[in-house]
């Protein structure tokens, strides 16, 4: 294991050179001839009118037609080609209200694991964790909670089985990490004192848990909050300045984000804090907050669209993560095992990350002639994590129909 992470360390060292954050040019021009200027303040900048095109607007009324059959109140949609911002279009409300635009923010839910799994691999070029790296025991990165494990089997986890959702855990009886709990120091303690499911390694089952553990791994070995970290070293460089953990409650709303509705028929729930007896789930029915890089973040689909620009190995956008980290996070294992953030990464360059939640639901497909569609919805449906599916098939129809019409220009660029 040694071996392997200090081959890993010295390969990084040499790559080092190319980390740091320089905006390139673009297509044949060298960057001393022609270097873009990119918008600073995304959310603000980027607006409706940008995208009201008439030869789109059967785009659009395609979009209205889905809001409408899914009862949806608000949707956000953001399309790239080649690391370029070509459309990006708010459609129905964020509030009763506000109408959605492109820089309106919410809830990505796990998403967010996409925007984890680069924050450890930034972790991993600077040297400070591999991804063989043990979590628990004597030599683990949070060895600080082993005196809650009670199953050896804990101390075989290392950080790439957490990515990979092969680290043991289970959801079966329920969502530990969206379960009442009264602390997350509680909901440690009971979590780690359960015998795995299975040996880590050895199969796999989705875990949120396993991505809120990540999360603490983050703060320890980079000496900062989850938070402050990603928005520093994650968020800054690559110029998105609206990421922000959500809020639990309708009072916690950020500035600028979007309120949540659940499906019509959707009975109300008690509190995950205990603290109320009834209340719509998507707010305070889950520990949105608490959930940390599993499913907190909320942000725009033209900033999530800027990040995937920044960590997809392409030009003319600097990636913030080398060539070997972006390889790392989409090497195709085979269709049973998951990528590294990411839901799936085939051979061809069709990378899939989706998310649903109470009052969320979110995609994000990029394929393999370089187009990147990213979708955020303010409403829940009663097809849950299914709705994925759908909007993959809403993608496919736009793509097949208007593709063609999409304007050859950069929104990231003033």
């Amino acid at each position: 294991m040694k071996g392997r992470s200090l081959i890993i360390s010295i390969f990084l060292l040499l790559l080092g050179g190319g980390c740091s954050f320089v905006v390139k040019g673009r297509g044949e021009d060298s960057p001393q001839e022609h270097v873009p200027v990119y918008v600073q303040d995304l959310n603000l900048a980027i607006t409706n009118d940008l995208s009201a095109l008439p030869e789109l607007r059967p785009l659009d009324q395609a979009v209205d037609s889905f809001m409408t059959f899914w009862s949806l109140h608000g949707v956000s949609l953001s399309v790239m080609r080649n690391d370029s911002l070509v459309y990006a279009k708010g459609y129905g409300m964020a509030d009763t209200t506000t109408p959605m635009t492109p820089g309106t923010t919410l809830r990505m839910a796990s998403v967010s694991k996409l925007l984890t799994a680069i924050g450890i691999m930034k972790l991993q070029e600077e040297g400070k964790l591999f991804l063989d790296s043990p979590v628990f025991g004597p030599l683990g990165i949070l060895n600080k909670y082993d005196s809650y494990i009670r199953d050896d089997n804990y101390y075989q986890i290392t950080v790439e089985h957490l990515l990979r959702h092969q680290a043991g855990f289970t959801s079966r009886g329920g969502d530990p990490v969206f379960s009442p709990y009264t602390s997350q120091d509680a909901l440690l303690r009971k979590q780690l004192g359960r015998t795995l499911a299975y040996e880590p390694g050895t199969s796999q089952e989705y875990s949120n848990l396993g991505f809120l553990l990540l999360s603490l791994v983050i703060e320890q070995v980079s000496g900062q909050p989850y938070e402050e970290f990603m928005q520093e070293h994650i968020f800054e460089p690559a110029l998105c300045h609206g990421f922000r953990l959500g809020g639990n409650y309708l009072s916690e709303r950020h500035p600028g984000e979007t309120r949540y509705y659940m499906q019509p028929d959707a009975e109300k729930t008690v509190s995950f804090d205990g603290k109320y007896a009834a209340v719509e789930k998507c707010y305070g029915g889950n520990n949105v907050t608490g959930s940390l890089g599993a499913g907190g973040w909320t942000g725009s689909t033209v900033e999530l669209a800027r990040m995937v620009a920044s960590a997809n190995g392409h030009g003319p956008v600097q990636d913030i993560l080398v060539d070997f980290s972006v390889n790392q996070m989409t090497n195709y294992f085979g269709p049973d095992i998951f990528s590294l953030g990411w839901n799936d990464t085939k051979p061809g360059g069709e990378w899939t990350r989706s998310g649903s939640f109470s009052g969320t639901q979110a995609l994000i497909k990029t394929y393999p002639d370089g187009e990147c569609w990213i979708f955020i919805a303010n409403t829940s449906t009663w097809r849950g994590s299914r709705f994925s599916g759908d909007i993959a098939g809403l993608f496919d129809s736009l793509r097949s129909r208007y593709s063609a019409l999409l304007p050859r220009r950069d929104l990231f660029q003033e």
